[in-house]
C-alpha cells in the first residue's frame, strides 16, 4: 500500500531543533480498499500544521531487482496501526509501505502470481497459433484466391509475423506509461477483431492485410510478458515461470497446423480463424475477470490519484515522476527507447541475433513440413499435420528439464561465487541447448533426404526442439534479470530481430530446399547455428558483467 515518508529538513541538517512530531494513523477508505492516512494533532500544533501540512520525509533504499523503491519511516515507537512522523517541508512522497507491502507485485502470494502468468502465456499460446494454423491450408487458400507466385503463398503465413516484429516497439514502451494489463488487453481486442476478420477474407490482399493487423495487436503478449514477470517473479523464482512464458511461443507454432491440417480437411481454412478467435475470447474474458496491473510506476501512480482525491494533496508525487515531463516528451523518449537498445546494447545483440536465427529455424522447419510429409512421405493434410507433433514433444521435454535446472544452477552459482546474483547465471545450460540445435536439424535434413522411417525426421525434429526452447529460455531470463526496470523494452527489442527472422525464413524455404536439397539445405542452417550457438554464451559469460556495468538500462 502507499505510503507517507519523512524528508529530513534543512533545520535538522543544520544542526537546530527539529518540528514536534505528530501522530500519524490509518483510516480504512472502503470507498478505494486503502489505507487513508490521517493525522491527529495536540492544539498548540494546529498553526504550525497550518503551514506545513502534509509534508514528509523521504528515506528509501533503491530496490534493483524491481526497480522500484521500499521504505520504512523514520519513526519512533508504533503499533501495527500507528506510527510517527516529522512534517518538514513541501514534499510528499507516495511509495511502499516497507519490503514486505502487499500491494508489491513481488509480494503477492504465489497462486496470484501463477494467475498472472497463465493467463499472459495464454495470450503468448493464441497469436502464434494463428501465426502457424494456415501452414496446412496454403495451398487450398492460394488456389481460392487464385495465388501463382510462391513467394507470396508463404507470404499468407508469414506477414503475420512481420507485424509481429513492429508492434512491440510501440505496443512495450507505451505498457511502460500506462500499465502492463490495459495495454494488453486493448491489443488483444484489436488481434481478436482482425483475426476474425481474416475467416471472412474474399481475396489475396484482404487476407494479407487482416492477417497483418491481426498480428499487431497479437504482438502484445510477447512484448509485454516479459515485463509481467520480472514485476512479479524475483530473480531466484522466476525460472519456472519465465520456462512456462517462453514455451508459449514455440508450442504454438507447433500445436497450431496439427488444428488447421483437421479443420482445413474437414471443414473450412476460414474456421481456422474463427476457432482460434473463440479461445482468444475466452481467455480475454479471464484476464478482465482475473488480470491485475503489475507495473510498480503504475501502481503508485494510481494510488497516488486517489490519496490525492481524498486528501485534497495535489503535491503528492512517486519517485517515478518528473516536473519536467510532459507527455510529448515521454512519449518520444519511450517509443525510441527499444531501438536505442536494440542498437546501442551489445548483449540485446548479441542475444536478439541468436533468439532470431533460431526462431527463424523454426519457421523455415514449419514451412518444410508439407514438403517433406506431404511430398517425400506422400501423406495427406490431416496425417501430415500430426507429425508437427513432434515439435511439440521436444519443446515440452526441453521445458521440463530447463525450468527446474536453470533456477538450480542459479542458485549453486550464487553459492559457488558468493554472490546474491547475476544475470550471467542463467547462460551456462544455453550451451547444450546451442549444440542440440544443430544436431537435430542434421538428423531431420538427412533422414528426410533418404527417405528413412518416418519417426527418424520426428525424432530430429524434436531434438532441435529441445535445444531450441533450452537455448531460448536462458537467453530470456538473461534480459528479464539484466534490464529488470526495462524488461518490456528490451524483450521488444529482442522480439523485433526474432519475429523478423520468422517472417523472412519461409519465404526461401522452397528456394533452399530446392537448390540444396533436404540434407544440404539443413545442414547449411546447422552450421551457423553452431557457429552462435558457440559464440553468443560465451561472449555473455566472460565480458556479460563488463557491458552491463556501461549500460544506462541495468539492473546492476
Amino acid at each position: 500500500m502507499p505510503h507517507f515518508v519523512p524528508r529530513h529538513s534543512r533545520d535538522e541538517e543544520d544542526g537546530m531543533i527539529p518540528l514536534p512530531s505528530v501522530e500519524f494513523y490509518t483510516e480504512y477508505n472502503s470507498r478505494y480498499d486503502i489505507p487513508v492516512p490521517a493525522v491527529r494533532l495536540s492544539s498548540e500544533l494546529h498553526q504550525r500544521h497550518d503551514t506545513a501540512s502534509d509534508n514528509t520525509h523521504r528515506d528509501f533504499e533503491s530496490d534493483e531487482d524491481h526497480g522500484t523503491s521500499s521504505a520504512e519511516p523514520n519513526t519512533g515507537s508504533h503499533d501495527s496501526q500507528k506510527s510517527r512522523l516529522l512534517f518538514v517541508d513541501q514534499d510528499s512522497l507516495v511509495t511502499w509501505s516497507g519490503p514486505d507491502d502487499p500491494s508489491n507485485p513481488l509480494n503477492w502470494s504465489r497462486p496470484r502470481k501463477w494467475i498472472s502468468t497463465l493467463l499472459v502465456s495464454c495470450f503468448t499460446f493464441i497469436s502464434p497459433v494463428s501465426s502457424t494454423m494456415v501452414a496446412p491450408a496454403l495451398s487450398t487458400m492460394a488456389n481460392e484466391f487464385r495465388i501463382q507466385s510462391d513467394i507470396k503463398q508463404y507470404l499468407l503465413m508469414s506477414i503475420f509475423l512481420l507485424a509481429y516484429a513492429l508492434g512491440p516497439f510501440i505496443i512495450a514502451p507505451l505498457s511502460e506509461m500506462y500499465g502492463r494489463v490495459v495495454v494488453l488487453q486493448s491489443a488483444n481486442m484489436f488481434y481478436l477483431v482482425f483475426n476474425t476478420a481474416c475467416g471472412f477474407a474474399t481475396s489475396g490482399n484482404q487476407m494479407l492485410a487482416f492477417r497483418f493487423l491481426s498480428g499487431f495487436g497479437g504482438s502484445a503478449p510477447q512484448a509485454i510478458g516479459g515485463g509481467v514477470l520480472s514485476d512479479c517473479w524475483r530473480k531466484e523464482e522466476r525460472g519456472a515461470a519465465t520456462a512456462i512464458y517462453s514455451l508459449m511461443p514455440f508450442i504454438g507454432p507447433a500445436v497450431g497446423p496439427i488444428a488447421g491440417g483437421y479443420l482445413t480437411n474437414y471443414l473450412s481454412w476460414r474456421w481456422i480463424f474463427w476457432v482460434v478467435s473463440m479461445a482468444d475470447a475466452l481467455v480475454q474474458l479471464l484476464a478482465l475477470l482475473f488480470l491485475r496491473e503489475t507495473y510498480a510506476p503504475k501502481i503508485l501512480a494510481t494510488r497516488k490519484r486517489k490519496l490525492q482525491e481524498l486528501t485534497g494533496n495535489h503535491r503528492l508525487h512517486t519517485e517515478y515522476e518528473k516536473p519536467d515531463r510532459t507527455f510529448g516528451h515521454v512519449l518520444r523518449k519511450n517509443l525510441i527507447r527499444p531501438f536505442r537498445m536494440l542498437f546501442t546494447q551489445p548483449a540485446i545483440q548479441a542475444l536478439s541475433l541468436y533468439r532470431g536465427y533460431q526462431y527463424g529455424l523454426m519457421y523455415l522447419v514449419l514451412a518444410s513440413f508439407p514438403l517433406v510429409w506431404e511430398g517425400v512421405y506422400s501423406q495427406g493434410k490431416a496425417i501430415a499435420s500430426l507429425n508437427y507433433i513432434s515439435l511439440g514433444v521436444g519443446f515440452v521435454i526441453g521445458l521440463q528439464f530447463c525450468g527446474r535446472a536453470v533456477d538450480i544452477i542459479y542458485v549453486r552459482l550464487q553459492k559457488r561465487y558468493d554472490h546474491p546474483g547475476r544475470p550471467e547465471f542463467r547462460i551456462p545450460l544455453m550451451l547444450p541447448g546451442g549444440l542440440l540445435v544443430p544436431i537435430g536439424l542434421f538428423l531431420y535434413g538427412w533422414s528426410a533426404q533418404y527417405h528413412t522411417h518416418w519417426i527418424v525426421p520426428n525424432i530430429g525434429a524434436a531434438i532441435f526442439a529441445i535445444g531450441l526452447i533450452i537455448s531460448f529460455q536462458c537467453a530470456q531470463t538473461y534480459v528479464v534479470d539484466a534490464y529488470t526496470r526495462y524488461a518490456a523494452s528490451a524483450t521488444g527489442a529482442a522480439a523485433f530481430v526474432r519475429t523478423l527472422a520468422g517472417f523472412a525464413f519461409p519465404l526461401f524455404a522452397e528456394s533452399l530446399y530446392r537448390a540444396l536439397g533436404l540434407g544440404w539445405g539443413n545442414s547449411l542452417l546447422a552450421f551457423v547455428s553452431l557457429a552462435l550457438g558457440i559464440a553468443a554464451p560465451l561472449l555473455l559469460w566472460y565480458h556479460g558483467e563488463w557491458l552491463r556495468a556501461k549500460s544506462p538500462y541495468c539492473a546492476g
